[in-house]
């Protein structure tokens, strides 16, 4: 991997987890609310898992393979 392509998927990786906070703040928002709109929750927390899988892929990309 070159360093043009790592620092591509850091930026990439900032970018997933902010977002993933914004849409952990927006669901904690949600669900104080006296009405929550339940597919709206639904479909936030279908996007934050789908961030986590794409997080998890980004670092585990940034990582280097460790032979033990």
């Amino acid at each position: 991997m070159t360093d043009d392509d790592e620092r591509e998927l850091e930026t990439e990786l900032a970018r997933l987890q902010q977002e993933h906070r914004d849409l952990d703040a927006a669901i904690d928002a949600l669900h104080q609310s006296p009405a929550p709109d339940l597919l709206r929750l639904q479909r936030l927390k279908k996007r934050k898992l789908q961030l986590r899988d794409r997080i998890a892929f980004i670092e585990d990309q940034i990582t280097p393979d460790i032979i033990a």
